[in-house]
């Protein structure tokens, strides 16, 4: 199954751009090869391509019913790393393994301050291809702790390396609530005084086992959990 993405109607498909290169290009698919193309939005269809020098039509085949494919519920809030590297292995890895939102946080010890959403964007359409993910996690702008805090409304679960801090483990949180967010700081933990301010406003702290993880290890950690528990329910 080859997986393309394009706005879908209900007479025609228009794929993006850059998907009419790299069929012909890239691919070099041929006229009639069936292909399946998603919206992004948990829409998807059968359809056979119809090609014209360098631009690519579908005809649509057929309306897929794809419900079982939806997002898990999982919203990880995390510091990206000095190396963009490893915070786009962690992008990757959990867009494969279903996570519904990312938010890169900026904390006091955050080293990385700007970071290019654009190319994360297309990194996440990519994975979820890679995947067959119809529906795809979205991905917030770079935003301060303190506004992230202020903004959002749901439970808030935290980790991070301070032993004194009281912790619930990874399974009893996710016993806790199907749809959750999980704070993950940048590679020298949240500070001490973020910890605090988080507690106070009623953030729970979540113990990830006893090894100390890097960020995108972390990050990577959860969202597998995640999957794990959501499908062995």
């Amino acid at each position: 199954m080859r997986l393309f993405i394009g706005e879908i109607y209900q007479n025609e498909v228009l794929l993006k751009e850059e998907e009419h290169h790299h069929i012909v290009r890239v691919l070099r698919m041929k006229e009639g090869d069936i292909v399946y193309v998603t919206n992004g939005k948990g829409a998807l269809i059968k359809g056979k391509l119809l090609i014209n020098g360098k631009k690519v039509k579908v005809q649509i085949i057929e309306f897929l019913s794809n419900s079982s494919n939806t997002h898990n519920g999982l919203h990880i809030a995390i510091a990206p790393t000095k190396n963009i590297d490893r915070f786009e292995l962690f992008v990757e890895k959990a867009v494969e393994l279903g996570i519904s939102k990312i938010t890169p946080l900026l904390c006091t010890n955050s080293e990385r301050k700007i970071l290019n959403i654009e190319k994360i964007k297309k990194q996440i359409e990519t994975a979820c291809k890679q995947s067959l993910r119809t529906y795809f996690p979205e991905i917030c702008p770079l935003t301060h702790l303190k506004d992230f805090i202020q903004s959002t409304q749901t439970q808030l679960y935290l980790t991070h390396c301070y032993k004194e801090y009281e912790k619930i483990s990874l399974k009893e949180t996710f016993k806790r609530e199907k749809e959750i967010t999980i704070l993950v700081g940048p590679e020298g933990d949240f500070s001490k005084k973020e910890v605090e301010e988080l507690y106070s406003l009623g953030s729970i702290g979540v113990s990830l086992g006893e090894n100390r993880l890097r960020t995108e290890t972390a990050g990577i950690f959860i969202a597998s959990s995640y999957y794990f528990y959501q499908n062995n329910e």
